[in-house]
């Protein structure tokens, strides 16, 4: 008989441990603990991932159809050799690294370039309107086209994008939405926004 293995897993860090404290071990957050079913053991004769072979054929790598998927060129000629062409529709991209490096300056002039052609929304919760007009100022970018929606709830940001409807969408950056401007940033809180539900119209977003 298959036996379930229980552990106890943080909803603020999503560190587990084997049995139940009041406060996690990991991030030492306070009644965070949840009891969850970790994994069925498998039966005798069989492995784990039995039941995945059968989801699946195996076939010749000649034949698998290899068509080219359409992509939106950024204008940006080095980001476009990085993203394989440019962006592509339904898709995520998510720009990482260091504080100050330029990630918001690349993003804005992303968006400045897509918007004489495409609809696009530039969702800041990081910096005010003002601080942005004045980067696309300095920058003398033409953002006459560029729609911003200064906010950090999740589900503002949400209802605004399913109405907006725009074609790309930048949400800078992925860890200020659904986190009260009184706590700290928490994985579990960047894991909840980056797994949101997009809106039914599908637009390339990309998340500094």
């Amino acid at each position: 008989m298959a036996k379930a293995k229980t552990i106890y897993s943080c909803t603020e860090c999503g560190g587990q441990t084997l049995k139940w404290q009041g406060q996690c071990p990991h991030c030492e957050a306070w009644n965070t603990l949840v009891e969850t079913v970790a994994e069925t053991m498998p039966a005798a004769g069989r492995n784990r991932y039995s039941a995945l072979a059968a989801s699946g054929a195996v076939q010749r790598l000649s034949e698998v159809d290899a068509a080219e998927v359409s992509r939106t060129p950024t204008g940006i000629a080095e980001f476009d050799r990085v993203l394989g062409g440019g962006l592509v529709q339904g898709g995520v991209v998510l720009i990482g690294g260091d504080p100050g490096i330029g990630k918001s300056t690349l993003l804005l002039q992303t968006l400045a370039h897509l918007a004489p052609a495409k609809k696009v929304l530039y969702v800041s919760g990081e910096e005010s309107a003002q601080q942005i007009a004045l980067r696309a100022k300095r920058l003398t970018l033409d953002a006459h086209a560029v729609h911003l929606l200064p906010e950090i709830q999740l589900e503002k940001i949400q209802a605004t994008i399913a109405r907006e409807k725009p074609d790309v969408a930048v949400i800078d950056s992925i860890s200020r939405p659904c986190i009260p401007s009184s706590s700290p940033p928490r994985p579990a809180r960047w894991r909840r926004c980056a797994n949101a539900p997009r809106s039914s119209r599908a637009s390339p977003r990309a998340r500094a």
